[in-house]
């Protein structure tokens, strides 16, 4: 048994869906300006701590390698790392949610073409 959908229901799913829509876009936005601003602290902290061993020597009196120098530096700065993946994570999902609400807004659109062709055709 197929359930008749109105004009009117449809226009207030799309008014709906349009407030959905300025609300994930807004929510996107903040997303990528979190994401940008950590990784610049995080570059920023990184530069920082190689600077800093760049200038220490192995406990066996050698100069670290790059590599290490590189490793410790991270390790240092591991929270913001953690913290810019939890972050790309939040832009990734608001994305998706962007565009889930842009299908549903295009199957909305032809949903009322279909129900206006119906009632042409009653």
């Amino acid at each position: 048994m197929s359930q008749v959908v109105t004009p009117q229901q449809i226009e207030s799913r799309l008014y709906t869906l349009s407030k959905e829509v300025d609300q994930a876009h807004q929510d996107l936005v903040e997303a990528e300006r979190q994401f940008h601003e950590t990784t610049a602290y995080y570059e920023v902290d990184m530069a920082r701590s190689r600077i800093l061993l760049a200038s220490k020597s192995a406990p066996n009196g050698k100069n670290y390698t790059v590599g290490e120098r590189e490793d410790m530096a991270l390790i240092e700065n591991a929270e913001t790392h953690f913290k810019i993946a939890t972050v790309e994570a939040q832009v990734k999902a608001a994305r998706a949610n962007v565009s889930r609400l842009k299908t549903q807004v295009e199957i909305a659109r032809s949903m009322s073409a279909s129900v206006r062709s119906s009632m042409e055709l009653a």
